[in-house]
């Protein structure tokens, strides 16, 4: 079987096919021949698989009788021997008839499926503070994996940015036990500083909340770094602002952008120089 994600590929057009294409895609390469029995129930289950990734790798198919020489210069003494190409490079490796959930794995592990690209489109947008787009993103990968956590926390972000409070909290209230669970915990305060019920306590001769509730002001507006400097602002004055409200709200907007963001690096930096 041949299509647009599965080759016959051979000593001639290897390199091609699978070393160069590895470069930017991954290549999975099956070993195979005719007389091979478990190949027989092993490949068929490998074209599936790899018809439906849709592209995410290429299952390339080596007949070893045809193609001595490419399992001589690939060490296969049995099969059938499936090796995964990333870079030009064998990544990872198994031999013999295995059982589909660990043939799944397997790919899991060198391709993204389409629902972890999704969930990779998501937090690229929100680094990009395309906090609708990252709403869409995150709801359609959550449709296909409902209570995924990384999801939960993506879609939990861009309704935060989106002023979509009441959404966040039923986020926040069903959040799951789980690694995330702590990184979902650092955005209560954001949650609570966007809520209407927040900024009842008005102290209007009181400069330094009065700095707070614009720089939340400027969250609402989506200018987080004005925002930022705002709170830091406040820090230099005060370093526990209203019981660490300050400071919190700062972790929180980190927490939103990823701890690889620009903006978070720069403002960490800062923080650390106002509270060291």
């Amino acid at each position: 079987m041949a299509s647009e994600y599965i080759k016959i590929v051979n000593e001639v057009d290897f390199d091609y096919e699978v070393i160069a294409y590895s470069n930017q895609t991954p290549v999975v390469v099956d070993f195979w021949a005719e007389w091979c029995k478990p190949c027989k129930s092993l490949t068929p289950l490998l074209e599936k698989l790899a018809e439906d990734a849709q592209g995410t790798y290429r299952l390339a198919k080596v007949n070893v009788d045809d193609n001595p020489n490419l399992a001589i210069r690939f060490s296969v003494r049995s099969i059938p021997n499936i090796k995964a190409f990333r870079d030009g490079l064998v990544v990872s490796e198994f031999l013999g008839l295995q059982p589909e959930p660990r043939v799944r794995e397997f790919l899991r592990n060198i391709a993204p499926s389409q629902i972890d690209l999704l969930l990779e489109k998501g937090q690229s947008q929100l680094e990009s503070m395309s906090w609708k787009e990252a709403e869409s993103s995150f709801a359609q990968f959550l449709a296909k994996s409902p209570n995924q956590p990384a999801g939960l926390l993506g879609l939990l972000k861009s309704q935060l940015m989106l002023g979509n409070n009441s959404q966040a909290r039923q986020i926040i209230s069903d959040f799951p036990p789980s690694p995330e669970y702590a990184r979902m915990l650092l955005l209560v305060p954001l949650l609570e500083a966007l809520s209407d019920t927040a900024l009842v306590d008005v102290i209007q001769e009181d400069p330094l909340f009065a700095a707070y509730q614009n720089a939340i002001r400027l969250i609402h507006r989506g200018n987080l770094p004005a925002a930022m400097d705002g709170i830091i602002d406040i820090l230099r004055q005060d370093k526990h602002f209203r019981n660490e409200l300050a400071r919190k709200i700062l972790l929180s907007l980190f927490e939103v952008l990823g701890e690889n963001h620009s903006i978070t690096q720069q403002y960490r930096r800062e923080l650390s120089m106002v509270l060291f």
